[in-house]
This record gives structure tokens, sequence and C-alpha cells, in this order.
């Protein structure tokens, strides 16, 4: 098989490409083709150990707690804050792509989806890189964490399990806390960022809606109670730790179940 019409090869190009332009063009390319069907989801090679994907020299990764508090009261705090948001959509390419390149044998339509959310989370970086660059900076300027691939690193080795705590943990935290960066945004006048967060606030409903999706229909497939195994996996991985706020609406848009929010808020109460 020609390597440029195997869908699982060019999955592993994006994910390995580092630099942010070369990621973003092979996406957007790859993406093409397999929305005109000139890629083929048959594997041609074993899947490789997942490991650490491509990504520039900086930014320079260091613990959560020791990245300082971004506060938008200065250009240079809002600009920090905006970087952030930066480096979760690029490390949200790499966990699409990801997600193609390791499940094998998942029906077509799985890999439609993440395709998608590749490119669209392709799309996202670049408008954040674009507010970023408006503000006199640039992605890697400053330092940041790698908790979304550490994620993506624990649960390798099951698609069930990766539908369960990225999409619809960590991604679902974004559709919880946009809201409240938006208004905050409107607050010190960024309309154009605010704009941005609204954009990707809409499309990432989507996104975890998709993790939904196939989070049941892998726990269908294998007899499992999806509101149960959910809750079991967030106890097992996150120990319950979950915060506040939650924002209903959104995760009921992106299929969440009364039950699921109901022990959700339980975890808080």
């Amino acid at each position: 098989m020609n390597q440029q019409t195997n869908l699982f090869f060019l999955a592993k190009a994006c994910l390995d490409a580092c630099e942010p332009d070369d990621k973003l063009a092979l996406t957007r390319a790859a993406a093409e083709q397999w929305r005109h069907g000139r890629l083929s989801p048959e594997a041609d090679a074993a899947v490789e150990p997942i490991g650490e994907p491509g990504r520039p020299a900086t930014p320079k990764l260091v613990a959560p707690r020791d990245l300082p508090i971004r506060k938008l009261g200065s250009d240079q705090g809002r600009a920090a804050f905006i970087h952030s948001l930066a480096h979760i959509e690029f490390n949200a390419i790499n966990l699409a792509w990801d997600a193609v390149y390791r499940f094998r044998e998942m029906p077509p339509e799985f890999y439609r989806d993440w395709v998608r959310v590749a490119d669209e989370e392709a799309y996202h970086f670049g408008l954040l890189r674009d507010r970023l660059r408006t503000l006199g900076h640039d992605y890697g300027d400053y330092a940041a964490h790698n908790g979304l691939w550490e994620m993506a690193q624990k649960t390798a080795f099951d698609p069930l399990v990766r539908m369960a705590l990225v999409p619809r943990v960590l991604e679902a935290r974004g559709l919880d806390v946009t809201p409240g960066m938006m208004q905050r945004l409107h607050d010190i006048g960024d309309e154009e960022s605010a704009d941005v967060l609204a954009i990707i606030l809409r499309d990432e409903i989507g996104h975890v809606e998709i993790g939904t999706r196939w989070f049941r229909y892998l726990c269908e497939q294998r007899g499992l109670d999806p509101d149960k195994t959910y809750q079991l996996l967030l106890e097992k991985y996150l120990e319950g730790n979950i915060r506040p706020p939650f924002n209903d609406e959104a995760r009921r848009q992106a299929g969440f179940s009364d039950a699921e929010l109901a022990y959700i808020h339980q975890l808080v109460s």
C-alpha cells in the first residue's frame, strides 16, 4: 500500500511533526485527503509504543504548580493566558491524531470523527496563535505543562478509557470554564479573544459529544453499563477529583446523562 494513502501513516506523520506550521499544514492536508476518500484505514505496520509527540523546542514544560497565575489586567498577563489556551489546543491536535493512529479496527466513522477533531483543533490553535501575535508574542514564549499528554499516555492501552478520560474529563473541563473566561475577556474589552473562545466552545461541545458516542459504543460492545463504568473510571484515575463549576447545559449537549451529571455534582457537594 502507498504510505501516502494510508491514514495511519499520515496520522503518525502529523503526530510526529515538531514545528507548529508543519503540524498544521500536514493536518490540513491529511484531513482534506480523508474528506475526499483518498485515505484508507488499513494497518500496514504495528502501532508503536506511545512516547512524546512532536513539539517545538519551546515552550518549556514544567509542573502545573510551577506556572504563575495569569492575570488579565496587563497585556503580558493576557498574552500568557492566551498562550496557555494555545498550548491546550496544540496538545489537542496530538491527542486527536494519536486516537486515529493508536486505536485500530474501529469503525470508519471513528476515524472520520477524530480526523475532524484534529482539523478543528488545528484551526483553534491557529486562531489563538494569531491573537498571541497581535500582542507581540508567539507560541513558545511562556512555560506550559504536559498534563494532557500525560493522560494520553495513561490511556494508550484502551480506547474506552481514552474516550472516557480525555474528551469526557479533560475536554469537558473546557466546557465548564470557557464561559467564565469569555466573560473575563469581555470585562477587559478584548472582544476579539472572546470571539475566538466562542468558536472553540461551540466546536468543543462537538468533540466531547464524539467522545461520549464512542465511549458508549465501546461500553455496548463489551456489555458494560456506561454510567457505572464512567464513575468507576473517574474513581480509579482521578480519585473523584473533579472541581466546579459545571456547565450542565453544554455537557448535556455533549451527551452527558442525568446520572453522570448527578454523580459529578455529588463529588463536590
